[in-house]
């Protein structure tokens, strides 16, 4: 049994209400509305046909509803998106083993509302947050109440990169040039949102708080020495703000605040990097995730059978973890 417990679709209905309201999805929404297996689901049942006993867990692409609906638009299309995921996967549990909820954070109070009711009332298996919400971090304390809500629900956070043109990868630009902004901002801010987390106290207040990290966590992995150095060194090299508070505040290291969180196996197959985060967050902590329709599922399967774990850590891998965080184990 597989399940693929970070992929994406993107209801027509959704969609449709989308152009009603005359909104722009921005840069990624030229990919976004030319890749079919997000609308079309015989065409997407077809192509899930060929992986056996595999099951996928659904939510919105990018962009973030705060990147392009206002308060009012993105709670909108946040209810209508997670009416339409709920009702999907419901018609198709054989195909879906459940959907992620969206929100929108413009309105943090009513984003904490709505997922409280996608869990509640529509079994969502958790929420999708992107690692910021129009630019600001998902560490200001305006935020906290999604986390809160999501701690008493019990259910994981799937934590998505976003980030865009604009934001420069030298101060001498005026945009991201190279699509760095994904290739490499992505994975960098999935890094930084996790580390910000840690240190600001989020894991420390909510300690059983279960957050999925797309990319195998991003950069964190490959500089865990690095991070405990700089952790033991925070404040050392600051002179505009005072950061021994926030460490006084945790009772734990920070390399152990990042391994509470969780990586998925969507790597576009590369065997690697598995190794290395499977090393850093264990067998217990990685679930399997192709990013499709964007990434490869038989190179993401191929990549996970490369590491010739044994067979109890590769049903961890491929459907145990990810059985135990929906609540069906």
């Amino acid at each position: 049994m597989i399940i693929d417990i970070f992929t994406h679709v993107f209801p027509a209905d959704v969609f449709k209400r989308i152009d009603a309201l005359g909104l722009d999805l921005g840069p990624i929404g030229k990919r976004t509305r030319s890749m079919k297996l997000l609308f079309d689901m015989e065409a997407r049942f077809e192509a899930m046909d060929g992986y056996g006993d595999y099951r996928q867990v659904v939510a919105l692409p990018n962009p973030p509803l705060e990147d392009f609906a206002d308060a009012a638009q993105g709670a909108e299309l946040a209810r209508a998106a997670n009416d339409a995921l709920a009702d999907l996967t419901g018609r198709h549990p054989e195909r879906f083993a459940g959907f992620i909820a969206a929100l929108s954070l413009t309105d943090p109070d009513g984003a904490a509302r709505e997922a409280t009711r996608a869990c509640r009332e529509l079994g969502a298996a958790g929420v999708q947050l992107f690692t910021n919400v129009a630019g600001h971090p998902l560490d200001e304390p305006r935020f906290a109440p999604v986390f809160a809500a999501m701690a008493e629900a019990g259910k994981p956070i799937w934590l998505h990169p976003a980030r865009t043109p604009a934001t420069v990868d030298f101060n001498s630009e005026d945009i991201s040039r190279f699509e760095a902004w994904i290739s490499i901002g992505w994975p960098y801010e999935t890094s930084l949102t996790m580390m910000r987390l840690s240190l600001t106290g989020t894991l420390e207040r909510h300690p059983g708080l279960q957050i999925i990290t797309h990319h195998l966590g991003g950069l964190v992995p490959y500089h865990e020495a690095r991070l405990a150095a700089a952790f033991r060194n925070l404040g050392r090299r600051s002179d505009d703000e005072d950061y021994q508070p926030y460490k006084d505040a945790l009772s734990r290291d920070l390399i152990d605040y990042l391994k509470m969180f969780y990586g998925d196996t969507a790597m576009h197959g590369a065997v690697d990097c598995l190794k290395l985060g499977l090393s850093f967050f264990g067998t217990e902590h990685v679930v399997f995730a192709s990013d499709a329709p964007y990434g490869p599922i038989d190179k993401c399967i191929a990549a996970v059978e490369a590491l010739d774990l044994p067979p109890a850590d590769r049903e961890k891998v491929f459907s145990g973890n990810a059985l135990r965080l929906l609540g069906q184990a």
